[in-house]
């Protein structure tokens, strides 16, 4: 018996402590940007379109290098990569917040996003080999490592509007630093070195493909936001369609694939995909127009934007933590949809918000997006790591997340077209979307099973 198969529930509880520390990171700089970005603009002099890739370059890294981040897991240990991956990050994190340009910023943020992505897949390997045999034990862990992700991500806001008032904007990305030191000595204490998968080549061709085909995909949506959908912006998303299409190719040929195709083919696991993009595409397309619209439609300071969000920290905490009962009572499926359907009574409630709205308007909306997203997302990690072989944990939950991510920045390019000059407008036709595209993201979770 290895040492992660024999882990106490005690010794559960700390790696999946520290596991949620690089969660935790990566989650919290998707966000906490947001309410900074009035003041980057004025320290640069920096138009909106550069601001939206202040976020989008991050996400845009993160996304492209998630499925690599989980095969280099997967093949080297998830304990080094993950302490590398720490490492990194706050590296990086220095470094944005000693930029001296809008370029040198997007470029900090690229560097970041490529760190954060050997965080996710590694950091959830450690929780697959350290509850292996263990189903409860493990919607559990992954339940309080989500509601790690789903704090920082609502709370984003709140520190980073009190970051920015207090000492500027350079200290939201100063703050990763302890964040970063603190996880890697805990990791170093309690999670075992968990032997690397057997040798098996690296799928360059695979990995190359991925890379490629994400960049182009997901800066082709960026920029087609506001250049128009014509141009490169069109020529990098077909160019992203077919390179995709190519990664598919390769590995359903390659004799050791990056992407386990053949556990995609379960329902779990498909469906985790698909789901997981929509919430992903809804709520980080959202927070950006809803940055946007608190500082520029209301007027409001940074600080009190970021104590508005503070609704979405609270729930995202309850749902997360009531989610592995729940599924232990009700089954996956059922909670997914019930978490989906949720969420998308939230995003129809911020639709209804106007250029005059107060913060006591948004509450409704705010507590039911997080409430709904918190229940959805532990049910279909877990059922994902549950359908899929141990040692194909990172490189299908580096799947899972790139997909999310993808969807991600989608969302922020799309809805902060929709957004334009009148964010208001933007808004509410943003929430009239968020809903609908939820809705049907409930119906492929409810849609029955097809006989063998």
């Amino acid at each position: 018996m290895t040492q992660a198969m024999s882990t106490k529930p005690s010794r559960l509880g700390w790696i999946t402590a520290a596991a949620s520390f690089g969660f935790l990171v990566t989650q919290l700089d998707v966000t906490i940007v947001n309410v900074a970005l009035d003041a980057i603009g004025k320290a640069f002099d920096a138009p909106t379109a550069q601001l939206q890739w202040v976020v989008d370059a991050y996400v845009l890294a993160l996304a492209a290098m998630l499925l690599s981040a989980g095969a280099i897991g997967d093949r080297v240990g998830p304990k080094r990569a993950f302490m590398a991956g720490l490492a990194l990050f706050g590296l990086a994190s220095a470094a944005c917040g000693v930029a001296g340009s809008p370029l040198a910023l997007i470029l900090a943020r690229v560097a970041q996003g490529a760190a954060g992505a050997l965080l996710i897949p590694p950091s959830l390997a450690l929780i697959a080999h350290a509850a292996h045999g263990d189903d409860r034990a493990r919607v559990t862990a992954v339940g309080w490592w989500t509601a790690a992700g789903g704090v920082s991500i609502a709370a984003g806001p709140v520190l980073g509007g009190l970051l920015v008032e207090a000492v500027g904007w350079r200290w939201v990305f100063f703050v990763n630093l302890p964040l970063c030191a603190a996880g890697a000595m805990l990791t170093l204490l309690v999670a075992p070195t968990t032997p690397p998968r057997p040798k098996v080549p690296f799928d360059i061709p695979g990995q190359a493909l991925a890379v490629a085909a994400v960049t182009l995909l997901v800066g082709g949506l960026i920029e087609g936001g506001h250049r128009g959908w014509n141009g490169w912006p069109l020529l990098a998303l077909v160019s992203g369609l077919l390179l995709a299409a190519a990664f598919v190719w390769v590995e359903r040929h390659a004799s050791h694939p990056a992407m386990p195709l053949a556990a995609f083919r379960k329902r779990p696991a498909w469906t985790a995909v698909v789901v997981g993009s929509a919430l992903n595409f809804t709520y980080y397309g959202l927070i950006f127009v809803l940055g946007l619209y608190m500082l520029r439609a209301l007027h409001w300071a940074p600080g009190k934007a970021g104590i508005a969000f503070l609704p979405l920290t609270a729930t995202f905490v309850l749902s997360n933590l009531v989610s592995g009962g729940l599924v232990a009572r009700l089954g996956a499926r059922t909670v997914t949809a019930g978490g989906v359907l949720i969420a998308a009574c939230g995003y129809a409630l911020t639709a209804r918000l106007g250029p005059d709205s107060g913060l006591l308007e948004m509450m409704p909306g705010f507590a039911l997006i997080p409430g709904g997203m918190g229940l959805a997302i532990p049910a279909l990690t877990s059922g994902l790591l549950a359908s899929v072989d141990r040692h194909d944990a990172g490189a299908a939950s580096g799947t899972l997340n790139a997909c999310r991510q993808v969807g991600g920045a989608a969302g922020v390019a799309i809805f902060g077209a929709l957004a334009g000059t009148d964010v208001a407008a933007g808004l509410r036709m943003s929430g009239v979307s968020a809903a609908v595209i939820l809705v049907g993201a409930a119906a492929v979770i409810l849609l029955p099973a097809r006989r063998a």
